[in-house]
Order: C-alpha cells, then sequence, then structure tokens
C-alpha cells in the first residue's frame, strides 16, 4: 500500500489547474478557473476550478474533488493507480507501506521496451511482417511494438545498462535453463507491449517469424504480470470502453491492434489464456456488454464455450461472434470489411443461446437417449442462472430440442438432488470456502491441503469439496466459488498453514466434546480417543500440522 504521508506529499506536488488543464481546456473566470465538464455533455461551461482550494466542482452533474479524484474519473482508474499515474508524471518517487511495492519503480522493463523499438527499425523482415499484416507506423508506435533479438544481445544490452540479472529473471524479461544460465525470455520475436490498467508496463507478448516451435509467448508470471488478470491494450480501451459500454475481447494481439486502427478502440484480448475469474473485476468497471470474438475452430470455440458459462453464470450481458475459415478480425479490417464486421459485433449471439447450442450440437437429436441427454445437460447449465434468464430461455431450449416446454423443469425443491446451485441465501463457512476456491485455483496446493481435510471434516460445503476432490469444475456450485470475489484464495504458504492450523484445532476440539458426550462409546475406547484428540490438539497449538494418518 501506498504511504499516507506519500499521498499528502504528492498533493503539495500537484497543482489541480495544470493536471486538469492537461485534460481539458481551462479559462481563467474570477480567482478560478472554468471549462465544459468531462463527465457530462454541455454547451456552456458548468465546471469550476479553484487554485487556492485545489477542488474542481461541476455545477451540472455535481462531480466534484481533487486532482486524484480527477484522475481516477477521467482515466477509470482506481485510487492507487491514479496516484501513481500522478506520481510518474511528476517525477515523485512513493513510498510504500509494502517494501515490495518499491520494485515496481524499477524502470528495467521500461529500457527493455526502448531497445526492442530500436532493434526493430533494424530488422526489414519484422517491419515486413507488419505491413503486410496491415499494421500501421503509428500503430507501432502507440502500441509499442518492437523486437526481441538474440538471448545474447538482450542479456548484453540489460549487462550495459547496469541492470541485474536476478532483477531481470524476477520481472519476467530473462529465464534460466537446466543448466542454471540465464536466457533472454523473448528471442528473435516480434514484441508486444503489455500494461497494466494504468498504463504501466509489466511485460511482453512475443510472436516468432522465424519458425520457433512457440508461435507466442508471454513473459513469465511475476510479482508484476499475470496473465489471468491482464487484458492486452485495455489501457488503451478503458475510455471507450466506458463510453461505449461495450468491450471487444479477442485471442490475438494483431486482431487488437487492427481493430483499433478501424476505430474499435474498446478491443483487447486476453494473453494467450482463456478467460478466468479472476479477469471479472476487470470487466466489470463501467458495466460493459462483452462481445467475444474468438476463432471458429474447435480450440476457440471451446474457449468461447467456457467463456460464454463463465460470464453467464456472473450475469454479463453480450455475445459470441466466431470467425470462420482460418479468417480473422485483423484479417477483415485488412480487406476493409470494417462495415461487416461491426454488424456481427451487433449480431453477436448471446451467451446463454451460445451455451445451449454448443450442448445440443453434441448430441444425435434423432436418438430419442442422446435428446433425454441433451435436455439433462442443458438443464443443469440453465439452472446457473437467475430464475428471470431461465424462464426466458425455457422456451428457447425447447425449439432447439424440439419438444414441449413442459418437459423442461428448472425448479427444483431445496431438498431434491438436482439442485447443483449455491443459493444466495444458503448459510456459507468463509473459510470452507476459501480451502475449495483454493484447490480449484492452485492445484499445486491442493495435495497439501487434502493431506489435512477430507468432506466429512466440513460442516457446510461437505458436497462441493468431495466434487472438487473428483475434479468435477464444471459443476455449477464449483463455478459460483470460482467467481465469487468475496471469497478468498489462500495463495500464501504462511496464511495457508495458519487457516489450517485454525481450522483443525477448532474441528478437533468440536471432535473431542462429541466423543465425551457420546453414551455409546464404551469407557476405554473414549479414554483412548480422548487421548489421541488431545494430542493432535497439543501439536497443533505448537503450530504443528497433523496429517489425517497421525
Amino acid at each position: 500500500m501506498i504511504s499516507q504521508d506519500s499521498i499528502e506529499a504528492l498533493k503539495t506536488r500537484v497543482d489541480i489547474v495544470d493536471v486538469i488543464g492537461s485534460y481539458i481546456e481551462l479559462r481563467k473566470a474570477g480567482s478560478g478557473y472554468k471549462g465544459l465538464c468531462p463527465f457530462h455533455d454541455e454547451k456552456s461551461p458548468s465546471f469550476s476550478v479553484s487554485a487556492q482550494k485545489q477542488f474542481f466542482h461541476c455545477f451540472g452533474c455535481q462531480s466534484s474533488g481533487d486532482s486524484i479524484t480527477f484522475v481516477m474519473e477521467y482515466e477509470k482508474l482506481s485510487y492507487p493507480e491514479a496516484i501513481e499515474k500522478l506520481a510518474s508524471e511528476y517525477n515523485f518517487t512513493l513510498r510504500y507501506t509494502e517494501q515490495q511495492n518499491i520494485k515496481k519503480r524499477s524502470n528495467l522493463l521500461d529500457k527493455l521496451q526502448e531497445f526492442y523499438a530500436q532493434e526493430l527499425n533494424q530488422r526489414a523482415d519484422a517491419l515486413e511482417y507488419l505491413k503486410e499484416r496491415g499494421v500501421y507506423e503509428s500503430s507501432i508506435e502507440s502500441f509499442n511494438i518492437g523486437y526481441a533479438p538474440s538471448s545474447h544481445k538482450s542479456i548484453e544490452f540489460l549487462k550495459q545498462q547496469h541492470f541485474s540479472l536476478a532483477e531481470a529473471l524476477e520481472l519476467g524479461a530473462l529465464g534460466r535453463g537446466d543448466d542454471g544460465r540465464e536466457y533472454a525470455r523473448f528471442i528473435e520475436r516480434i514484441t508486444f507491449a503489455i500494461n497494466a490498467p494504468n498504463g504501466a508496463l509489466v511485460g511482453w507478448g512475443g510472436r516468432t517469424i522465424s519458425g520457433h516451435a512457440a508461435k507466442y509467448v508471454n513473459s513469465a508470471q511475476n510479482i508484476l504480470f499475470n496473465k489471468s488478470k491482464l487484458l492486452y491494450a485495455y489501457d488503451k480501451a478503458r475510455a471507450t470502453i466506458h463510453k461505449r459500454k461495450e468491450i471487444i475481447i479477442t485471442e490475438g494481439y494483431l486482431d487488437v491492434v487492427m481493430l483499433h486502427q478501424a476505430l474499435f478502440t474498446q478491443a483487447v484480448a486476453t494473453l494467450g489464456t482463456a478467460l478466468t475469474p479472476e479477469h471479472l473485476p476487470l470487466l466489470r468497471k463501467g458495466e460493459p456488454r462483452v462481445v467475444m470474438a474468438y476463432d471458429g475452430d474447435s480450440a476457440g470455440k471451446n474457449a468461447a464455450l467456457k467463456a460464454s458459462k463463465l460470464l453467464s453464470l456472473s450475469g454479463f450481458d453480450g455475445g459470441v461472434v466466431l470467425f470462420e475459415d482460418g479468417v480473422d478480425p485483423a484479417d477483415m479490417v485488412k480487406n476493409g470489411k470494417s462495415s461487416e464486421l461491426a454488424q456481427m459485433f451487433r449480431d453477436s449471439k448471446p451467451f446463454v443461446k451460445f451455451v445451449i447450442d454448443c450442448i445440443v450440437e453434441q448430441y444425435d437429436l434423432s436418438n430419442p437417449n442422446a435428446k433425454q441427454q441433451a435436455l439433462t445437460e442443458s438443464q443443469t447449465y440453465l439452472k446457473t442462472l437467475s430464475p428471470l434468464l431461465q424462464e426466458e430461455y425455457k422456451s428457447y431450449l425447447a425449439s432447439r430440442l424440439s419438444i414441449s416446454s413442459s418437459y423442461i423443469k428448472l425448479k427444483s425443491s431445496s431438498r431434491g438432488k438436482e439442485s447443483p446451485q449455491i443459493e444466495h441465501n444458503s448459510p456459507k463457512n468463509p473459510l470452507e470456502l476459501s480451502f475449495i476456491k483454493t484447490i480449484l485455483e492452485h492445484p499445486s496446493s491442493a495435495a497439501f491441503i487434502l493431506d489435512f481435510l477430507t468432506p466429512d471434516m466440513f460442516k457446510t460445503h461437505k458436497t462441493e469439496l468431495q466434487k472438487a476432490i473428483d475434479n468435477l469444475h464444471n459443476e455449477p456450485d464449483l463455478i459460483k466459488i470460482l467467481i465469487d470475489e468475496d471469497i478468498q484464495t489462500l495463495e500464501d504458504p504462511d496464511r495457508l498453514k495458519d487457516e489450517l492450523i485454525l481450522f483443525l484445532r477448532r474441528h478437533y476440539e468440536q471432535r473431542r466434546q462429541q466423543v465425551m458426550r457420546d453414551p455409546n462409546i464404551e469407557y476405554r475406547k473414549k479414554s483412548f480417543l480422548n487421548r489421541q484428540i488431545l494430542g493432535k490438539i497439543a501439536k497443533l497449538k505448537k503450530g504443528e500440522l497433523v496429517t489425517l494418518e497421525s
């Protein structure tokens, strides 16, 4: 976190007239300044800025605040992101309460980006490739497209700039081989700069032009770069997303660059990974309609299906566009088909219809048994949605299966076995849910957790834990756990251990009370079980985890 003293010091450094004047035209008016409000449409200025009070106020829409508030609202940034943006522009060094955040001030990535940009200008083959794909020179500059040369040349540049290879490893610019030697993460690749939502460079995606086995690679996961949370070019698309209330998600960096050239400046891309629950907080900003623009091959269709399930379950509005015959959005822009693209985005198939179609198409509907399976699977999916959406798409499912709507049963009783979802008003155990979400999102931690826990130990979420153990990750109740932002994962090993110890202490203390109160357990066995449980509790109090076998 940024220290409060540092924030106050920054406020004294910046001048609100300079800050706001860099975004909109301000004119002197008495002791202050006036201009047209950027937060609502107006023809006569009602937006006032006070240099004396370092405050702005709009008498039309009632927006008001200081420099940080203005940057937050105008740039659609979070509070910390707005502070960091202002600090960067005013060359002000922020202080952080957590030491690791200071590493964000390193300029290693920025210097390496300058190096990649210079290298691109010397590579005729890379420039020719970009030209053939239809990329403008202005886009090369705007999107910070570069070229990574040989591993040796990149490492030599870092050494000449006096950067440590350890820092380059930590920031994902370098990797380390089995022989312990460092190598450049990007070798003979066109590089696409990847920024955080606040515009700070955090890594790259690289496309080979020399026949490497991997067509694309990304920076390695590190303290700045998490491909499951980032969206390529979101920082450039953010303003349009908020203005048009729409975001277009593609699969490729060049798709985004070309779409922006065609004025679809609400386009972004995932970073070589499927859309994940971790992307959802970013997608919710501005409450846009989401259009998934994916390839029509089996991989693209499967990715669109998973994304549609996730987004529809999470309450997002939007739809899917699939590009067939090997054509992608970049090709269509290059071929002058922007109007056709715009129509395709407008006519995108709604998420729920897309999922139903994908399910139904898997089955031979001329076979009654297969039709029943299609009905069952579709019903299971629809039950993850709100009652209103269930009712809305009930007739669509019936038409796809050529059956009467009366055969579609979506309302199951709370006691029935086929109700798969977690109801919003049902009791929840936050710690149990955290264990389950950690198992789902971090498989490397699953084996460790399951050394100490079994479903029988859970009071509230036994069924969900068993499904997680059985790898039934597409079950609606597990999907709901994944997308619930209030459920925290236990990624830090120390915190995970502490929470396990806390959980196990409570479990064994309650288990001991049950044993001692049970009249059906004979005295000697009760004494033995009591000693055994007390031994476990004693170890837990010392900070030692006890496995199931012990």
